[in-house]
């Protein structure tokens, strides 16, 4: 009789340390996106209300800016967002490592945004907005942040979940985008 009282603890028990184990296994920067390889969402970004730099105003971005010939990195950010923080040094570094890096902030306020990128620097050289999370969903964002990696004819062909890292950047990001500028992406 004791067995059958003990049973269900034991089944609890085995139930719990298989989804443990399911949560420690697997990397989750490798989530699979069906965009890689195809062209940009064809969005228009419009601009983050005065956002300015060197008292000119930073201009949003339309995907016909996406297919002009260079490799750019698209990154999808939020003021609200901690990992976004971590990350932003790693996009200043980009930046002057000579990436063009197209911000696109994701349901945010723009005094927000300006706050943000004001504290921590402007590593973009377009900054544009998604107010309502459409455009992060066509991308197949699964949260914040996400970086693609846009070829010189438009195409995605690399899609980086989580904050970019120096070992990202180092191991991934720039081998990707040296590849994409001598002609080689896949």
């Amino acid at each position: 009789m004791s067995g059958l009282k003990l049973a269900p603890v034991l089944i609890f028990v085995a139930i719990a340390g298989m989804f443990a184990l399911s949560l420690k296994s697997g990397d989750p920067t490798r989530l699979p996106s069906t965009m890689i390889g195809k062209q940009a969402p064809t969005r228009d970004y419009p601009a983050v209300q005065g956002l300015v730099e060197n008292q000119k105003p930073i201009p949003g971005f339309t995907h016909k800016d996406l297919a002009k010939c260079k490799v750019i990195l698209v990154n999808f950010w939020a003021s609200w967002c901690v990992a976004c923080v971590t990350e932003h040094p790693n996009l200043v570094s980009l930046r002057n490592q000579g990436v063009p890096i197209y911000g696109v902030d994701y349901k945010d306020n723009a005094s927000a945004a300006r706050r943000f990128l004001g504290r921590l620097g402007n590593p973009y050289s377009r900054v544009g907005t998604d107010g309502n999370g459409r455009s992060a969903i066509e991308w197949g964002v699964y949260g914040m942040p996400e970086s693609f990696i846009i070829d010189g004819s438009g195409k995605i062909i690399y899609k980086h979940v989580g904050p970019i890292s120096r070992k990202d950047i180092e191991t991934k990001i720039m081998p990707i985008i040296k590849k994409a500028r001598a002609g080689k992406s896949s």
